[in-house]
């Protein structure tokens, strides 16, 4: 029996769904992982099972509901009821929309937005019936402001966002105790960029500033300790989605002059592996990608959020002694 419950993460042999896996993990979750990769699902699941806990690894592509459907019953039929689902599973491409095929515009969109509809549907027809459970919608600050040459991804985030508060009015109406979650991303440097489809000639990248995964891992995994409805993850985050809603203008100038160059001039030359839009990537991956060297692993704004009493605590405690010290000078006077 596990000591905190049964997690699934969709997505999870590889990029930010390998790290959340092993996060969980380490704080007493067995976990399932949900993927097309076998090599990828059978090294997380080893990971797992190095961390003391349970791990189960089922091969499924998200966008087939029956097949979600079926990971689900699997799942609890060898681990026991889903406590935590994380949908992490994402696809999308780099390249102008015009340049963007109408099949694989379509596939990306059914990856990442379907992919959680369908995830979110496996969990809550079985949550819901037990009246409990906790489910985590990896979001990006993309939903908030969509940039040049994903639009694809973009649109699907999006989407994810109106989904999830339409699905949450629901389970308040109908005075549910199940938990939906919102995680929102900042760039990671994650092994998508290594797979991800493009039409430029150079290695595509993340929209510097970049973090690890570990970084996206670890706010996860405290959302799952303690739920609360809508988390940004990282600096960059916060500063997209407050710009997007007082700065859209600026923004879109801004984009447009900065946003291709940020994602497809690297200097480095396109992974000559295949991309992953249809088909698995043979191998196994790990977590993170390969600008380690410009990503950061630690985020201020995100620690402060996981510590959030004592530095509210501290900050009270800041502003007394302020207000003290101003009363006690001005009354000298």
């Amino acid at each position: 029996m596990s000591a905190r419950g049964v997690a699934v993460v969709t997505g999870g042999s590889a990029g930010l769904g390998r790290a959340i896996s092993r996060e969980l993990a380490d704080r007493g979750w067995d976990v399932a992982v949900l993927a097309r990769g076998g090599d990828g699902l059978a090294a997380t699941v080893r990971e797992i099972e190095a961390r003391g806990r349970r791990g189960y690894a089922v091969s499924a592509d998200v966008a087939d509901w029956a097949a979600v459907d079926a990971a689900a019953s699997a799942i609890e039929d060898e681990l026991g009821p889903i406590d935590l689902w994380v949908n992490n599973a994402m696809a999308g491409t780099i390249s102008e929309f015009l340049d963007t095929s109408v099949e694989d515009f379509d596939r990306a969109t059914q990856v990442t937005y379907l992919g959680v509809v369908n995830g979110t549907r496996a969990a809550l027809s079985r949550m819901t019936s037990r009246g409990a459970g906790h489910v985590v919608q990896i979001g990006s600050a993309l939903a908030h402001r969509g940039i040049p040459l994903q639009a694809a991804y973009c649109g699907a985030k999006h989407a994810i966002h109106g989904f999830t508060d339409a699905v949450v009015a629901e389970l308040t109406h109908n005075h549910s105790d199940v938990a939906v979650s919102l995680v929102d991303m900042p760039a990671l440097n994650t092994t998508q960029f290594g797979w991800v489809k493009s039409s430029f000639p150079e290695h595509p990248q993340p929209v510097p500033p970049i973090f690890e995964p570990e970084v996206g891992a670890r706010a996860v995994a405290d959302v799952a300790d303690v739920p609360r409805r809508r988390t940004w993850v990282g600096e960059p985050t916060a500063a997209t989605i407050l710009g997007a809603r007082f700065a859209g203008r600026f923004l879109d100038w801004f984009l447009a002059k900065t946003a291709y160059s940020g994602q497809v001039e690297t200097g480095k030359p396109r992974s000559t592996q295949p991309s992953n839009l249809w088909e698995p990537v043979a191998g196994d991956h790990g977590a993170r990608g390969i600008f380690s060297d410009d990503a950061h692993s630690f985020s201020p704004q995100t620690w402060a959020i996981r510590h959030r009493r004592p530095v509210f605590s501290a900050l009270a405690l800041t502003l007394a002694a302020a207000v003290g010290v101003t009363a006690a000078v001005t009354g000298r006077r």
